[in-house]
């Protein structure tokens, strides 16, 4: 069997030991005689799935008993109304820094319920950056303070949490939950889309500390309701269990794998491997600030735009695909999440290189 290299930026590559194990418990999930995404999320054998899953993160990441874990849907888009809707609580306004473009959609969709503090941007300089913290203007009176902890089009990443003193930080971390270790308790809420680094997309995971749900806002839809959910189990309606059961493997996988502290070794290592090629090449560009680089999503361009399509063309019969940059910014983007390994970021080098002598 021949596998691509694929470097989409999501729904993104699964791990292949991942996949086999899927693909052998199909038909026959363990002698039920029936797949998963055929059996009663209310089965003994699915509340197990979903009850081994939620543990292996709370271990993966050391989350507290004072944080609620929630398998909800509707992908981060939806999280960008369900945060102000569930952690305004008595508050007005809540504080954002906007760092691109999925910053700019969770300030629009708050807005819809309270005043957006756009504390910071980096907008000026075409989001090239993490705005530094010592210009952020926060509002102590803030209902909370809401990242994106890895901005997948743009490509810039915190790589430390910011100090934000009593108010609780929010941050969408969908391209980036699960690739090192993050202290949760730093943070009042973290959402994540799961088809990034976790499994297939329809799942996302949210983890929220105990004392901030309770208060959602009437009139909050009781599917958007953290606590509903959490009283629930996250059942309060279907859960997307196929997505669940194939987050579960990875998580097993991460845990095999070594665990987080053990990922980010090998997450550094591709990102330097990339990065130092764009660095040392006139040919090749990257348009992000050194010291904000995401180590998920490498986004570069050519110098000569002309040559695009010749690109990504010989990339793709090299076995090298999704290469092609987001149509809002074009060039090119190598998302090289967990599953994506070394020898896949290797090979993009090689062939990085192949055709820079060919064609520069």
């Amino acid at each position: 069997m021949k596998r691509a290299f694929n470097f989409s930026a999501g729904p993104a590559a699964l791990p292949l030991e991942v996949l086999e194990e899927a693909a052998a418990e199909l038909f026959d999930y363990r002698g039920t005689g029936m797949s998963v995404m055929e059996m009663s999320h209310r089965s003994d054998e699915f509340v197990e799935i979903a009850q081994r899953a939620e543990a292996d993160l709370r271990e993966l990441l050391d989350v507290s008993d004072d944080y609620a874990v929630l398998f909800l849907q509707g992908g981060a888009t939806a999280q960008f109304a369900a945060v102000p809707l569930n952690l305004l609580g008595d508050k007005s306004a809540a504080d954002h820094v906007n760092t691109g473009a999925w910053a700019k959609k969770a300030i629009s969709e708050a807005k819809h319920y309270c005043r957006a503090n756009v504390v910071a941007s980096s907008e000026a300089t075409k989001f090239d950056r993490i705005p530094p913290r010592a210009e952020w203007k926060l509002d102590p009176n803030a209902a909370y303070v809401h990242i994106i902890g890895n901005e997948t089009i743009g490509g810039v990443e915190y790589h430390d949490v910011p100090d934000v003193g009593n108010v609780p930080l929010v941050s969408d971390m969908s391209s980036t939950l699960l690739s090192r270790p993050v202290d949760v308790s730093r943070f009042g809420a973290i959402y994540a889309g799961a088809q990034k680094n976790i499994g297939p997309a329809g799942l996302t995971i949210v983890i929220v500390r105990e004392d901030l749900m309770g208060r959602a806002m009437a009139g909050t839809p009781s599917v958007f309701d953290y606590k509903i959910q959490a009283d629930n189990d996250s059942m309060y309606n279907t859960p997307p269990t196929y997505a669940i059961y194939i987050a579960g493997l990875v998580l097993k996988w991460l845990k095999a794998k070594g665990g987080l502290a053990a990922m980010e070794k090998v997450n550094l290592a591709k990102a330097k491997l990339l990065y130092d090629l764009l660095d040392s090449s006139g040919f090749y560009r990257s348009p992000v600030t050194r010291d904000d680089r995401s180590r998920m999503n490498v986004p570069f361009t050519l110098n000569d735009s002309g040559r695009d399509e010749a690109f990504l063309k010989q990339a793709a019969q090299h076995g090298l695909t999704q290469l092609k940059g987001h149509r809002s910014v074009g060039g090119m983007r190598a998302s090289i999440y967990n599953a994506m390994p070394l020898a896949g970021v290797q090979a993009l080098v090689e062939f990085m290189r192949d055709f820079e002598r060919r064609q520069g």
